[in-house]
């Protein structure tokens, strides 16, 4: 009696994850050893690893150099009039410019951040598109991604790093108090502007 309740027993437990599934039709989704967690269609979700940095460097030098130099001498008189001295002129002039001129900008990024495929293309990329947004004692950042990715870019664990990503566009502000006190005044933004 007891080997035929522990048989029911053991049927019932090895039955019971199918008639989950029947009643939840993603129970057991992506479980399989087999099967591949690689985002695929519209709705699923993928994490991109951004680290993203950026140098450009501007130099500028102009040098130039003018010089002019007029000489003009004269003597006596001539004839009757040799007691009234011929005038004489010298004139020099000299211009020089040396400017120069340097930019350098700089900027780095390093996050991580879930998004969701918002399009799946013909050839199989898939359009994404994702924002965070953290609060952080009153401020707020905010980071935004959007971008196309090849299906095979993606690493089994379901990740990809920024720099696959075609079209990405990426941007991370913040604003309250740390991004209001780090920006100038009006007065000082306006005699920028002025001058």
């Amino acid at each position: 009696m007891n080997a035929k309740r522990l048989l029911i027993f053991l049927a019932l437990f090895l039955l019971l994850p199918f008639s989950l599934k029947l009643r939840g039709q993603d129970f057991g989704k992506g479980q399989s050893l087999f099967s591949d967690i690689k985002a695929a269609a519209v709705g699923d979700i993928l994490t991109v690893l951004i680290v993203e940095q950026s140098r450009a460097t501007n130099q500028v030098e102009t040098k130039t150099e003018k010089s002019t130099e007029i000489s003009t001498a004269g003597g006596p008189g001539i004839g009757s009039l040799d007691f009234i001295p011929m005038f004489g002129g010298k004139a020099d002039n000299s211009n020089k410019y040396d400017g120069k001129g340097e930019n350098l900008r700089a900027g780095s990024i390093r996050a991580k951040m879930s998004v969701t495929v918002v399009e799946v293309r013909q050839s199989g990329d898939l359009v994404v598109e994702g924002s965070r947004v953290i609060g952080i004692n009153g401020d707020e950042e905010s980071l935004y991604l959007s971008g196309v990715i090849r299906s095979r870019d993606l690493s089994p664990d379901n990740t990809i790093e920024s720099y696959l990503i075609a079209d990405a566009e990426i941007s991370y502000t913040g604003k309250g108090n740390a991004s209001t006190g780090s920006r100038p005044g009006f007065f000082t933004r306006l005699i920028n502007w002025v001058f």
